[in-house]
């Protein structure tokens, strides 16, 4: 019964890790913020979900602990990405009621301590994908615990810049994730690094130019289609 459950579930993160490797370009294509942005990119985060369940249960059941850190990975920041569109009101600041959500503060703590295990984990085993991927993990939730203890406003635009940053991380991961165990014509460790040593570097000039746009005054809606979202307790 359970051999037959995994061997269902890993079709299914294989056509959701597809779909999530398809979208994601379409996504980043599209004018930012706009109707099909948002379609696209909702597809791809549900992609991102249902690929990162499926790899937690598979590599759990099967001892692969790599599979199952890098799962986990791919799945945090998908979430990380999906929530900083409920946290643009942080951008007012405490004095005026702008708070964190339970929930988001739930989701930085449980991932310092889960990246903190993964950094731990690669420096032990001699993993050193483990430990990139649990040095950026830990940098984040670390950043983002950080700013959620900020009594002032956020920094303009600082949720869009943290919405590209878990979509396209996540990407990241499950691109490495895919080139780890297929593209075996590529030596290890690099068949899992490349990805990052890609795609990072794009990443960071993108968000400086956002950023340097908006030290220069210019509003996050004036960069980008912006709908206010609901906040969530």
């Amino acid at each position: 019964m359970l051999a037959t459950l995994l061997h269902y579930t890993r079709y299914v993160h294989i056509v959701a890790g597809f779909i999530g490797f398809f979208v994601a370009p379409v996504a980043l294509a599209v004018r930012k913020g706009g109707s099909a942005h948002r379609r696209w990119g909702l597809v791809f985060f549900w992609a991102m979900v249902v690929a990162g369940g499926t790899a937690i249960l598979n590599a759990s059941f099967k001892g692969m602990t790599f599979l199952l850190l890098t799962g986990i990975f791919s799945l945090y920041l998908a979430a990380f990405g999906y929530r900083s569109l409920y946290q643009k009101h942080l951008a007012v600041g405490r004095d005026q009621g702008a708070r964190p959500a339970v929930l988001d503060w739930l989701l930085a703590g449980v991932g310092l301590l889960v990246f903190a295990g993964t950094f731990g984990y690669g420096l032990l085993a001699g993993v050193v994908p483990a430990v990139v991927f649990g040095l950026i993990g830990v940098l984040t939730t670390g950043r983002q615990l950080v700013a959620f203890r900020r009594r002032g406003p956020w920094p303009a635009g600082q949720w869009l810049l943290n919405h590209m940053t878990g979509f396209v991380g996540a990407y990241i991961a499950a691109v490495s994730a895919f080139s780890a165990t297929s593209l075996h014509f590529i030596p290890w460790p690099w068949n899992f690094l490349w990805p990052t040593l890609v795609m990072v570097p794009p990443l960071v000039w993108v968000s400086r130019r956002y950023k340097a746009r908006f030290r220069q005054g210019q509003r996050p809606t004036e960069a980008v289609e912006v709908r206010i979202q609901p906040t969530m307790a």
